[in-house]
């Protein structure tokens, strides 16, 4: 909305001092005429906002100038600094909204908390793009128009058409009742109802999204955290293998990054870890443990032990002296 945009402008102006058109476009994801436009209008309705000419000119707030945004105190201000800055700015497409309200956050605070609050929040550093293995997190990409139809649809209650393209199968149109959106690990998920059925839609695979007039068919109320857990455990019992693995604690993340889930988790008298995974069926767990050699065991089921051991004397046979 333009009333948010000039809002942030005057915020930029004030925290940032000069700055040229072009830079402030790129901050506000908008055209350069746009913030000419938007300038002309700051000064119709009295913002004392001046032009300065030349090489090193910009626009800029006459001294003094200051916009009243109250009702944050320092620790609120601070935990909102802190968190906003992650990954997760980009979830459910909110990633501009979340960077105009840094900038209110930022200006609400008391002149003498204002530097305190940013240089606190740069010690803090949430979901940075490696681990200490310099492994990059997988993030599902989902294009920006087919996110904000989804979460209009959501919100307002509308039906919802999608395209989807199941793992294996050609798109298809469908018509959905959408309940609400759910994160994890980076991936975001639709949970809806169609004709009435549980349907889970992963938004990576959504190739188009269409908002519908018509109301959605459902409750009014929703609790999204007991939905999720029931989908979830109908998942992993719908022809998944349960294994119970014994693995050295310094590769259990190796392992986990593998697994589709993990039901349980216990230490083994010898320092190892117990653990109960679930993978997608058989060869998913017989390649997940054999990349991680003796550092891992399957203790069930007996057909996987079975298989990695018929594997390892494949290998020793194909590798054994020829003498």
């Amino acid at each position: 909305m333009r009333a948010d945009r000039l809002v942030s402008l005057v915020l930029l102006l004030r925290r940032r001092g000069r700055l040229t058109a072009d830079t402030l476009a790129r901050e506000l994801q908008v055209s350069t005429r746009t913030v000419l436009r938007d300038i002309e209008a700051l000064s119709a309705a009295g913002v004392p906002v001046y032009a300065e000419r030349g090489r090193h000119g910009g626009f800029e707030l006459l001294p003094g100038f200051r916009t009243e945004l109250t009702g944050l105190n320092h620790d609120e201000a601070l935990a909102l600094l802190a968190a906003g800055p992650g990954r997760g700015e980009q979830v459910f497409g909110l990633g501009p909204a979340l960077a105009s309200a840094m900038r209110k956050v930022v200006d609400a605070l008391p002149e003498s908390h204002r530097s305190t609050a940013s240089d606190a929040a740069r010690r803090f550093l949430v979901e940075p793009e490696t681990d200490l293995l310099s492994r990059r997190p997988v993030t599902d990409e989902v294009p920006g128009t087919t996110m904000i139809e989804v979460r209009r649809a959501v919100l307002a209650g509308h039906k919802l058409r999608i395209r989807y393209a199941p793992t294996g199968r050609p798109p298809q149109w469908r018509t959905v009742d959408p309940i609400g959106l759910v994160t994890v690990r980076d991936r975001v998920y639709l949970l809806a109802t169609r004709s009435g059925a549980d349907r889970t839609y992963r938004l990576s695979r959504v190739l188009a999204a269409e908002e519908l007039p018509e109301a959605a068919e459902r409750p009014n109320r929703v609790d999204l955290d007991r939905i999720w857990r029931e989908r979830s455990a109908r998942f992993l019992s719908d022809g998944h293998l349960t294994v119970l693995v014994r693995v050295d604690p310094a590769r259990r993340e190796d392992l986990l990054d593998t697994a589709v889930a993990v039901r349980a988790e216990e230490p083994d008298p010898d320092g190892r870890l117990r653990l109960e995974l679930t993978f997608q069926d058989s060869r998913h767990a017989e390649w997940a443990l054999w990349q991680l050699g003796t550092d891992a065991e399957a203790l069930t089921p007996q057909s996987l032990r079975t298989a990695l051991r018929d594997r390892a004397a494949a290998l020793a046979a194909c590798y054994a002296d020829p003498s």
